[in-house]
């Protein structure tokens, strides 16, 4: 099933609409990532990873794994903020891949959201970038935990809601129902 998801996904890049949504979803999330908020040097909120979260819903773990990556280092070299650091690259790229398993060529509910925020916000968030974090700044993993832990409690929800209620009106709009459409020709194949 994980494998057949991976060649499904693979198989979008075979398609200009693919690659001119993710072109528009990347200008989205650089606009959004320069409106992110530092709240301590550890603790960031922004809502850049709306875009990435709809790349992999539509197009799969294999794209949003690409896509995730590609933007971590243009935000990066566009923004700088500390030294680059590659773990981090590989962290964003299994969110992307977490989301794709998720969503990718299922219906969106409420529910499958916070699930699959959770799963991001634990393994990506909480464990994988504290790690990564505390070896840049030189800080104790344990030092840094509690503070990402209550971070990414307070905003499991509010993210969820946020992406779940834009997916809507987004959808309900129309805004998706061409890519949707050639996903599912192309699943047909």
């Amino acid at each position: 099933m994980l494998k057949h998801l991976f060649t499904r996904s693979l198989q979008e890049f075979k398609s200009a609409k693919t690659i001119t949504l993710c072109a528009m979803m990347g200008a989205a999330a650089m606009v959004l990532g320069a409106y992110s908020i530092y709240v301590t040097p550890t603790i960031k909120i922004g809502f850049s990873s709306l875009p990435n979260q709809f790349v992999a819903w539509l197009f799969g773990p294999f794209v949003g794994m690409v896509f995730n990556g590609s933007m971590d280092i243009l935000k990066y070299f566009l923004k700088p903020v500390g030294g680059y650091f590659p773990p981090l690259t590989m962290v964003t790229m299994l969110a992307g891949t977490i989301y794709g398993c998720f969503f990718y060529g299922r219906r969106l509910s409420f529910l499958r959201i916070l699930a699959a925020k959770l799963t991001v916000s634990l393994i990506c968030n909480v464990i994988l970038n504290t790690w990564c974090l505390s070896l840049l700044m030189k800080e104790g993993f344990w030092l840094i935990l509690p503070e990402r832990i209550v971070k990414n409690l307070i905003m499991w929800p509010i993210d969820s809601l946020i992406f779940y209620y834009v997916a809507k009106v987004l959808e309900g709009a129309g805004v998706f129902r061409a890519f949707k459409r050639g996903i599912k020709e192309r699943q047909k194949l």
